[in-house]
């Protein structure tokens, strides 16, 4: 059975929706907003995880769409939704499964016929010295930079716990550090052979420093759908799945499904989630992709180092009702 139409007929009674922001301090406030449905004396949560501030502000002010009170399948209720700005789909979307799941006394799991496993995790960022002294076993995904160099490339290989470089070469804004450019390409492709390379930027100049590494490089920025899969510029050995890009259950799974018929490795992304949404694409990589180096860390690692944070890999989630 397609995993979709596993989910699809669940029931699901909506009483009432409402909002609530989450904050962390990051050189000044940054936001992320958490839906709330509830019915049938059950409640279940989404986080909005764009990135846009003025986005998230008016969400908050607008609240929650109208209308989203009723009797629904999870299909029906997905299917009424209007088309919404930055990721809120994918925030009442995750809040109606995991209510209806709620409601139906069901896990995840459990309603897809998959194994929940132990989620191993990398950090986004530098091995800095004291994250180092406090988990040294703890393994790294980096953004490359211009100013990386052959001594520090080197440092990194000899280090042994880089997993994943982002070229981030489908992005563009002053904070993206990496030019798209052959002699950091290349410094990134030979001088750190065990990596994966995500998201070239491929042109005549880049294309020959990476054409011997075709098997390492995967993608992210350009899937948001599983057909987007077909449109990369060759066939992947593995991709990075953000949920939130994807916007609806339906398209998640079909991706999944695609990857898995075409054995294409995965692992996971995170969108910087505050709330629920962290815990709910661990749950997806515990049942998905649990043994890849999901970029999923509990959401401590994003601030600083502190001792008593948990450790790769984090336990499979309980078996119990939801999608949490």
């Amino acid at each position: 059975m397609p995993l979709f139409d596993r989910v699809a007929d669940l029931p699901l009674v909506v009483d009432d929706a409402d909002l609530s922001p989450v904050t962390v301090e990051l050189d000044g406030s940054f936001a992320r907003t958490v839906v709330h449905l509830r019915g049938g004396g059950e409640e279940g949560l989404g986080e909005d995880v764009t990135y846009e501030q003025d986005l998230q502000a008016a969400f908050q002010t607008e609240g929650p769409p109208p209308a989203l009170e009723g009797d629904w399948t999870f299909a029906s209720f997905s299917d009424s939704l209007p088309e919404l700005p930055g990721f809120r789909r994918w925030a009442l979307e995750s809040a109606a499964l995991d209510l209806a799941l709620r409601q139906s006394r069901l896990s995840l799991a459990d309603t897809l016929s998959r194994e929940a496993r132990p989620v191993t995790f990398v950090r986004s960022g530098q091995p800095e010295p004291e994250w180092r002294r406090l988990y040294p076993e703890l393994r790294y995904k980096l953004d490359a930079s211009d100013s990386w160099d052959e001594h520090f490339v080197a440092e990194l290989r000899e280090s042994g716990l880089v997993d994943v470089v982002d070229l981030k070469g489908l992005y563009e804004g002053p904070w993206v550090d990496a030019t798209a450019n052959e002699r950091l390409y290349r410094l990134v492709a030979e001088g750190l052979p065990d990596v994966w390379i995500e998201d070239p930027r491929l042109t005549d100049e880049t294309r020959p420093a990476l054409e011997p590494h075709r098997d390492r490089i995967t993608w992210d920025a350009a899937l948001h759908a599983a057909a987007d899969v077909g449109k990369l510029p060759f066939a992947a050995c593995c991709l990075n799945s953000k949920p939130s890009r994807f916007g609806t259950v339906r398209e998640l799974f079909a991706f999944y499904e695609l990857c898995d018929e075409r054995e294409i490795a995965l692992y996971g992304g995170g969108q910087f989630e505050l709330g629920p949404g962290r815990g709910q694409i661990q749950h997806l990589a515990s049942l998905f992709h649990p043994d890849g180096p999901n970029d999923v860390a509990p959401s401590a690692y994003n601030l600083g180092p502190a001792e008593g944070l948990p450790q790769s890999p984090l336990p499979p989630p309980a078996d119990e009702p939801g999608f949490r």
